[in-house]
């Protein structure tokens, strides 16, 4: 079997249109009706609800706090715009961070959840956000493990990096099955 793998030449949001375009057409090629994308502000999870109308769409957000005390980073008027066109919001904890990174922050040490997170960085920030937006969205019961879907999310803002995956709960982390990566930065 063949595939085709595109890579971006520079890591960021200008890849975002072409991010959404190549996970569009290759959901309609495999059937696919179940996306996730990762979004902060919300601009790129606005974007995905316009692009997979009609799909299953579940925007990841930072949890709150995640910058700042008693914040959250997506605005009220995205969060308008992507429960308007049926997206599905989804603000948690992160599954790699949490816990790990307090006890980062607190006493100086690293655990497991952050080190997995600095392996999977070894291929892209965006490679990392995929696979924790599928955990956490498995995880709220948003999506079914018994089905292949399309993660996506990016380095900084927007989007870069795509792939097909078998979802699982993070319980079962080393389960989770990449399929295919659709695209990624080059680095």
């Amino acid at each position: 079997m063949e595939g085709k793998i595109v890579y971006f030449e520079k890591p960021g949001r200008d890849n975002t249109e072409e991010t959404l375009r190549i996970a569009k057409q290759r959901a309609d090629e495999l059937v696919i009706k179940t996306i996730v994308v990762a979004s902060t502000v919300g601009d790129t999870g606005v974007r995905a609800t316009e692009v997979f109308k009609g799909m299953k769409v579940v925007v990841v957000t930072h949890h709150a706090g995640m910058r700042d005390p008693d914040t959250q980073e997506l605005t009220d008027e995205n969060r308008k715009k992507i429960e308007s066109k049926k997206g599905i919001i989804l603000t948690t904890m992160h599954s790699f961070g949490g816990v790990s990174r307090a006890t980062r922050l607190k006493f100086d040490t690293i655990s497991i959840g952050e080190i997995i997170a600095n392996v999977l960085r070894i291929f892209g920030q965006g490679m990392k956000v995929v696979l924790e937006c599928a955990l956490m969205a498995t995880d709220a019961g948003l999506i079914r493990t018994d089905e292949d879907i399309i993660s996506i999310a990016g380095t900084g803002r927007g989007a870069d990096t795509a792939v097909v995956l078998k979802p699982v709960n993070s319980t079962r982390f080393f389960d989770i099955k990449v399929q295919e990566i659709l695209c990624k930065p080059h680095f």
